[in-house]
């Protein structure tokens, strides 16, 4: 049972700190993480699988 309670709060508190910016600043959100928000990607010409499949 210990082993139990521990995962939750360690699983918690990853989460909490995961989100700091999203939970504690206004407007706040997660990064994108998609392939044409990435500036560095774009500069390289990469583009999104899914983009590609469609065409």
């Amino acid at each position: 049972m210990k082993i139990v309670l521990f995962s939750v709060i360690l699983v918690a508190l990853a989460v909490l700190l995961l989100g700091v910016k999203v939970f504690f600043v206004k407007g706040g959100k997660f990064p994108s993480s998609h392939i044409h928000d990435n500036k560095a990607l774009r500069d390289k010409n990469l583009d999104c699988a899914h983009k590609i499949e469609n065409n």
